[in-house]
């Protein structure tokens, strides 16, 4: 937490850095920043004092140094694609934006290794090792717009993570920018493994709050023999889900296992014509890649149990576009929500894949009791949701409905033993949430993690944690006798 900054700081700030960036890279004008107020989060919005462009790790340096003289706060912010405002701009802060940082530094494929700047976007990175038979697997479904920086802050995942993991899982090494202006080599970068602390997993996911990734070191993985996408379309969800825990527990690693509700459906049908089967109440679209030989059997296998699952209708797709046919209207949801509803909150929790059925059926009576639609869209691989709830934001009292709704969801998560995030972060939507997952002694090691690499507090506050406090503020009292909890405070002190 940091006080907030003299508009006079921001003023010098600004002179400053005109002259030692340019003029273009520095925005000032009101409406120019005003297209910067929120993040995908659209609820959320501020207007920042101030917004720099850099183009380059050595640009980076000089705004937050500088930032540091003048004691401002500041924000880096990607693509703009996130969803619980992480990215939100502070009103008498900085928002650096990496959008310019836009080059492959480096493709190593002997290695199977890439080095990218924050600003890449998600897709254009398989889109340069394609023709050489190689692919970046994590995928969010804004992979055509996301950056990889944002990617990394959020520890995004996609469709694929089941099979393939998260952003941290192929991410080998970072350059960061730590908030009193060092540039830092964290991890391997082009190797396989790096000795001592996995500080690259401390940062993957940490919301911006310990500085800015500058370049990104990614692992690559050859494209595989084959790949089928299988369609089908079950009467209901609880049957859909039923067809998701037949498949893993047979032993299978689907690439990609998702499902969409009638809803959720609807909307990507008005949004871009995905003519998915008439009448399902919810369709799963299960992905295979492998093997030529393995990825047959698996699919005779998945036909045999969506068919034992009820399913009407299974279409599996005959080539790559075909495929993407079957995609389009999974990677559109979100955004087609917006043809069914003028407001909406995009939620992300995670349950136990057993728990789907059960949890799916409490989000319908949440919804019918408060007369609040959702629309579910859910990594159903590995039980993330992704339930999508519509209000109006023009009728008096709908807004609070819909956030009394999306809490309750969450509950309903952390009471099954899952989580309040799968990879959407916790950012400002969910930092009152976190305490219902962690005890006082966990938040007050994370705060000593941040410490430890911003001491100033200037790299974004206000995100993640309900009540952060000063660094150099001595931690809260513990309970005498508390012996493990005074081990772990001691031992995240002496790690950083």
């Amino acid at each position: 937490m940091v006080a907030a900054s003299a508009p006079a700081a921001v003023d010098v700030l600004a002179a400053r850095l005109r002259a030692e960036l340019g003029d273009a890279a520095v925005v000032t004008e009101e409406a120019a920043r005003r297209t910067y107020e929120c993040d995908g989060l659209a609820h959320f919005r501020a207007v920042p004092a101030l917004v720099v462009l850099p183009e380059s790790a050595e640009q980076v340096q000089t705004v937050v140094r500088a930032c540091r003289d003048e004691g401002v706060a500041w924000v880096a912010r990607g693509s703009g694609t996130g969803l619980s405002g992480g990215a939100l701009p502070l009103v008498d802060g900085v928002l650096i934006v990496t959008s310019r940082m836009r080059r492959i530094v480096q493709i190593d494929l002997s290695n199977g290794r890439a080095i990218l700047e924050p600003g890449v976007v998600n897709l254009a990175v398989s889109r340069a090792v394609s023709d050489d038979g190689w692919f970046y697997a994590p995928d969010p479904s804004s992979q055509l717009v996301c950056s990889i920086g944002g990617n990394v802050a959020e520890n995004s995942g996609g469709a694929h993570c089941v099979k393939y993991g998260f952003t941290v899982h192929h991410v080998t090494g970072l350059e960061i920018c730590t908030s009193d202006g060092e540039l830092v080599w964290l991890g391997a970068g082009q190797a396989a493994e790096a000795p001592g602390f996995d500080l690259v997993g401390v940062f993957v996911g940490s919301e911006g709050t310990l500085g800015i990734a500058t370049k990104v070191a990614v692992r690559l993985l050859r494209q595989p023999e084959a790949v089928t996408t299988l369609l089908a379309a079950f009467g209901t969800v609880a049957d859909a889900g039923a067809a998701t825990s037949a498949v893993i527990a047979a032993g299978l690693t689907p690439a990609a296992a998702e499902i969409m509700d009638a809803l959720a459906i609807e909307a990507a049908e008005q949004a871009v014509a995905c003519s998915y089967p008439a009448g399902a109440g919810a369709v799963l679209i299960v992905e295979l890649d492998g093997p030529a030989v393995e990825v047959a059997a698996e699919e005779a296998t998945v036909r045999k149990l969506c068919d034992g699952a009820g399913a009407f209708e299974i279409r599996v797709a005959a080539d790559s576009a075909e495929r993407a046919e079957i995609w389009k209207g999974r990677k559109s949801a979100f955004a087609a929500v917006g043809r069914i509803s003028p407001n909406y909150i995009v939620q992300d929790g995670v349950i136990p894949r057993t728990a789907l059925a059960e949890v799916l059926a409490e989000i319908d009576a949440l919804a019918a009791a408060s007369g609040i639609r959702v629309a579910n869209v859910f990594h159903a691989g590995d039980g993330n949701l992704h339930p999508l709830v519509l209000y109006d934001a023009t009728v008096p009292g709908e807004y609070e409905t819909a956030q009394r709704v999306s809490g309750a969801i969450l509950d309903l998560c952390v009471a099954r033993g899952g989580s309040i995030t799968g990879e959407h972060g916790v950012g400002v939507d969910k930092a009152d949430k976190l305490p219902r997952m962690f005890s006082g002694d966990d938040l007050e090691t994370m705060q000593l993690v941040r410490c430890a690499f911003d001491p100033t507090g200037l790299a974004n506050p206000g995100k993640v944690f309900p009540t952060p406090r000063l660094c150099g503020e001595p931690p809260r009292p513990r309970a005498a006798g508390d012996l493990a909890s005074q081990s772990r405070q001691q031992a995240g002190v002496l790690a950083w």
